[in-house]
């Protein structure tokens, strides 16, 4: 089993989903093998949110697998976990988050230079078709303009 040295999960649909407002990063509270499978990357965000449950953050439905070496210390792969962000920031976010419409989504999962994991949590609020269809197009358009670009 290889543990990487550069640990980066993303959650690619947030983007495309949600008009990003804010984004801020956060600690997370683990268990020992909780960790030990991140650094191995066996991890999912792309179904994840946060939610306040009394006064603080938590992330609910992110999928960390079991450790393959962990024995009856093994956790559970959808538990909820506790987000840390300082007191400020947390009361800044709940008072955002009773707007219409906005909702508090995972971006990135990732190690940090000292071996901590840290994730990246942002403020959206929810596209409507029409902004989808927008984006797909300037996606179009920007490929084929790089194809042209490529060849001459």
């Amino acid at each position: 089993m290889k543990i990487e040295k550069t640990v980066r999960i993303l959650n690619k649909r947030a983007r495309f989903e949600y008009e990003i407002l804010e984004e801020i990063e956060a600690g997370m509270v683990l268990t020992g093998t909780e960790i030990k499978s991140l650094r191995s990357s066996k991890a999912s965000i792309t179904e994840a949110f946060c939610q306040f449950i009394d006064g603080e953050l938590y992330i609910i439905n992110m999928m960390i697998d079991e450790y393959k070496l962990g024995t009856f210390y093994n956790h559970k792969t959808k538990r909820e976990r506790k987000l840390l962000l300082h007191k400020r920031e947390l009361l800044k976010f709940e008072k955002k988050l009773k707007d219409a419409g906005n909702t508090i989504i995972p971006l990135k999962l990732y190690i940090n230079d000292a071996g901590k994991a840290k994730i990246l949590v942002a403020l959206g609020r929810g596209k409507k078709l029409f902004d989808k269809r927008e984006a797909i197009k300037d996606r179009e358009n920007k490929r084929n303009l790089d194809r042209i670009l490529k060849k001459s």
